[in-house]
């Protein structure tokens, strides 16, 4: 679709903002966005698709500041982080009339960069999205038309029928940083050839933007307001807009009135927004808009939370689960950055343990609620009956439903150790079988339809495989439809695997640790309850041996074992020692 025809007889809708919305939803206190697109792709993603729902006909790639300044990077990364920017939003109006603008922003103009380099770095952005497809672009946030018309001549070089939209900066009295007035910058994109639309984002809410525009000569121009939602307040170290959506659309529709062509939102905004103003629009303006349809099922109550990993599962696909423990502390920077790297890696659900040997973590479910929401990644909580009784129990539960957590590995949990029993007193309430019975009643309650997921522990190193499979039945019958499996290292575990899979229905993942040193490995032969490392695993490993040499051992050893089990099992369920992400990054690559 040409915007120049759509704009003949329609009213644009843009999106809204994406820095802020994102920062929002992720709780990151940055508001630059952009590597999102290589770490964070289904929240890019998300949010792209709510302001399509919203009704809007145009969304901004998460592109703004992709230069190499912003973002600290070099240009192969500014390369792969806009590719796949554009790739996200073009995979999200497939099928729609929903048009992408190749968003760019701003460069810098830092004291030691040269004017030619920053010229040369617009051409590689502009190059790379063009390599991608583009042919509407969007030029934000601007302070003067300085480079937008050597941007213009650059685009339309390469391609006579690109689109082009320019948008400029003003503050709440209609001036930019440069002291250009808002009459002004329309009077000189009005003269650049190739720009289809012109007007106004950022910098301003939408009550003085509505007072500047009344005041200007605007012909028959294609004009652009893209407001603030208002101007932010700074509470705890964090900028937060109003939530005004009636208000900004009801003034919105007030500034289309003034014979505005392109309307949305910046800084604030959200799919909120964009919809009270697709409803404002409605009510009095024949305007055609064309959705893209969710592919989100709905039931009685409410949305129902997509699991990729369990429909995967069910579907005899192989899946690749790995194990992080939280930290003991507050900081969670280790642990977000290992989802992140495991992400990228392809993992398809990351389980966090609760408090493994009995040692206070932080919890679980809270850690795997910040991991889902700000990695973008399914996760699967583990939950012990070691330290609460069946109320906390059904409570926490409940409470990991409503932050949209599908599954969950239910377990007895380690011991208190014997030092500290005097401290320290055991609850289990109930064991892992009888917890997920409750499980299996709480579904029933919530809904079928957006049941909770859940599996349970299996331990192929126990020597009576009939007393296994025995409780395997039980914990099927009381619901659990996958068991992840203590680490395996030798071939009797395997075999004890196979027969397991041979007289059960269930679905398993194969336990692999990577063992890092000659200690680790004497450690867990020696002190760890359920794990049988044989002698000739540890004597693989030195006492002299260097850390990358011992971990290349451990490696080894895990490739191994896992493309003995890869088999037998329906996935592979790594433990990232002391969260060694790229340990396991390396052993996937090569069991894949």
């Amino acid at each position: 679709m040409r915007l120049q025809d759509y704009l003949k007889d329609k009213i644009l809708v843009v999106d809204g903002a994406m820095g802020t919305y994102y920062s929002k939803k992720t709780s990151y206190k940055t508001t630059i966005s952009e590597k999102a697109n290589l770490y964070n792709k289904d929240i890019i993603s998300n949010i792209h698709n709510e302001y399509i729902e919203a009704g809007a006909m145009l969304i901004r790639t998460n592109t703004f500041s992709a230069n190499t300044i912003s973002l600290d990077c070099d240009r192969d990364m500014l390369k792969s982080v806009i590719r796949n920017g554009y790739d996200i939003a073009s995979n999200c109006v497939k099928d729609s009339d929903v048009i992408v603008g190749a968003s760019i922003g701003p460069i810098p103009e830092k004291y030691n960069v040269e004017y030619s380099e920053i010229i040369d770095e617009y051409y590689f952005i502009i190059d790379t999205l063009m390599e991608c497809g583009a042919d509407t672009f969007v030029l934000e946030t601007f302070s003067s038309t300085k480079y937008i018309k050597i941007l213009c001549e650059y685009i339309k070089s390469k391609n006579e029928d690109a689109e082009i939209l320019a948008q400029f900066r003003i503050n709440s009295y209609g001036y930019t940083r440069q002291g250009i007035s808002a009459g002004r910058l329309i009077e000189e994109a009005r003269d650049i050839d190739g720009l289809v639309a012109y007007g106004f984002n950022c910098g301003i809410g939408v009550g003085h933007l509505y007072k500047i525009l009344s005041s200007l000569d605007m012909k028959d121009d294609n004009i652009i307001a893209i407001p603030n939602a208002g101007y932010p307040d700074k509470i705890y170290e964090r900028t937060v807009y109003r939530d005004n959506a009636k208000y900004f659309a009801e003034t919105m529709i007030d500034i289309k009135e003034l014979g505005i062509k392109v309307i949305g939102g910046c800084c604030g905004t959200t799919p909120k927004h964009i919809k009270e103003i697709v409803k404002g629009l409605n009510s009095i303006y024949t305007c055609t808009l064309t959705h893209q349809t969710s592919n989100v099922k709905k039931n009685k109550k409410g949305t129902v939370v997509s699991n990729k990993f369990y429909n995967k599962l069910k579907n005899d696909e192989f899946v690749i689960a790995v194990e992080l423990d939280p930290p003991f502390n507050g900081n969670s920077n280790k642990i977000m950055e290992c989802a992140n790297i495991l992400k990228a890696e392809g993992v398809d659900i990351i389980t966090i343990a609760d408090s493994p040997l009995s040692r206070p973590r932080a919890d679980s479910i809270i850690m795997s609620n910040k991991i889902q929401k700000e990695v973008g990644i399914e996760v699967m909580p583990h939950i012990c009956c070691r330290d609460k009784n069946s109320i906390a129990l059904k409570s926490i539960i409940l409470g990991a439903h409503i932050e949209n957590i599908r599954n969950i590995l239910l377990v007895t949990g380690d011991p208190i150790p014997s030092g500290d029993r005097s401290e320290i007193t055991s609850v289990f309430n109930m064991n892992s079988i009888k917890l997920m019975e409750l499980v299996k009643q709480l579904n029933i309650e919530l809904d079928d339809e957006d049941s909770i997921i859940y599996g349970g522990a299996l331990n192929p190193n126990l020597t009576n495989v009939d007393k296994l499979i025995e409780r395997i039945n039980r914990k099927q019958n009381a619901g659990a439809s996958y068991l992840l499996t203590q680490p395996i290292f030798d071939n009797k575990a395997l075999e004890n695997l196979k027969i397991i899979k041979e007289n059960t229905s269930i679905k398993i993942l194969g336990g692999i640790m990577p063992l890092v040193s000659y200690k680790n490995a004497q450690f867990l032969k020696n002190e760890i309850a359920g794990i049988h490392v044989p002698d000739e695993v540890c004597d693989m490993f030195k006492k002299d041996m260097d850390r990358l040499e011992a971990e290349q051992v451990g490696i080894n050893i895990a490739i191994e074992m896992a493309l003995k089990v890869k088999d037998t099992v329906d996935g592979i369920y790594l433990m990232t020692p002391f969260n060694r992400a790229q340990m396991i990054c390396n052993i996937i690559k090569k069991i894949k």
